[in-house]
């Protein structure tokens, strides 16, 4: 039997036990990031959200190449280590995606390559984090850990689940019927934000099965939940936030305990929000808008380089993160993103 997580990983004061000595740049956050859009805000609230925490670890940003200079400049600037990637693209199909954009999303699949980290945190670039996480590093190895995503938003109308009205956050409400052909779905996470551990055979074997398995609506979520079915554990909501769950399901919500935000509603993102569209003008997306901004604006979370002593040869962390090098790779056109 699969061992579950700890209890205290999640009651953890944010204190890490790995230091700069034992292996500090083995573990990291990382986002992905596409296109000429404006998704490039988002990063850099991401990373100064992170130095607001007083998170150990850095933010990696897997870029594709379509990312101009002039944004890679921004996210080097705020101490991001930008690392190129290669864009990976689904096998032809049919299929429509839940959305358009979503065809590029195949392309996170290539973290998994990133060798140099014992474990990472993967954040989309929607998301906000609010309280130190860094105790997720800690969670036991060899398992996949998101939280679990809901399915009572349109986005999910090709579904039975959103059909019959059941949903994994409140299973108890509408129970799957027992004359149904096919027995209740596995759990399935919400991808924009997981624990993860990066490896060539993973990432090998992830391609692979990538080529023999038809794309469906919701692209690569849907692939890494097939693909991580029997090593998922869920971790608590607090951890990805969606904001559908303050209307769809309040009552799992505590706020004041959430750590991680993901404004991944229609009209949510910060950079853009405007109050008009559905369920955006409630006071709590307000209050969370505006959280973000806060922190987006905050000059004092700008990256600064902490020199070192005369006397000493070695690199403090941020000077050491700072002067990594970006991979060279080749160049291979990719969609922009939404």
């Amino acid at each position: 039997m699969a061992p579950e997580v700890p209890v205290n990983v999640f009651s953890s004061t944010g204190k890490v036990t790995t230091t700069l000595n034992s292996g500090y740049s083995k573990k990291a956050y990382v986002t992905f990031l596409a296109g000429t859009g404006d998704y490039v805000k988002g990063v850099v609230g991401l990373v100064k959200g992170l130095r607001r925490v007083k998170s150990a670890y850095p933010l990696v940003v897997a870029i594709l190449p379509d990312v101009p200079e002039e944004h890679r400049e921004i996210l080097r600037s705020q101490g991001c280590i930008v690392h190129e990637i290669e864009p990976i693209y689904p096998p032809e199909n049919q299929i429509q995606f839940a959305m358009a954009y979503y065809v590029i999303n195949y392309s996170k699949l290539r973290i998994w390559n990133f060798e140099e980290y014992k474990k990472m945190i993967y954040l989309d670039a929607d998301i906000q984090v609010f309280e130190n996480i860094d105790h997720l590093f800690d969670t036991p190895d060899g398992y996949f850990y998101a939280v679990m995503d809901c399915f009572c938003e349109k986005t999910w109308s090709h579904s039975p689940q959103y059909s019959i009205g059941y949903c994994q956050q409140c299973p108890d409400k509408v129970t799957w019927p027992s004359d149904m052909a096919s027995p209740p779905p596995p759990l399935y996470f919400n991808a924009g934000m997981f624990v993860f551990e990066p490896s060539r055979l993973t990432y090998d074997s992830l391609l692979h099965t990538l080529l023999t398995t038809p794309p469906t609506p919701f692209a690569e979520q849907d692939f890494l939940n097939m693909f991580f079915q029997k090593t998922y554990k869920p971790i608590p909501l607090a951890y990805n936030l969606i904001l559908a769950m303050l209307w769809r399901h309040p009552e799992n919500v505590e706020l004041e305990k959430v750590k991680v935000v993901h404004y991944c509603a229609a009209g949510s993102k910060p950079w853009r929000y405007t109050g008009k569209e559905a369920n955006m003008d409630r006071e709590d997306i307000k209050m969370l808008v505006a959280k973000w901004w806060d922190i987006y604006n905050d000059e004092s979370l700008d990256f600064k380089v902490d020199p070192a002593p005369a006397q000493e040869e070695t690199l403090s962390r941020s000077t050491f993160m700072a002067c990594m090098l970006e991979p060279a790779i080749s160049y291979f056109p990719a969609p922009s993103a939404a």
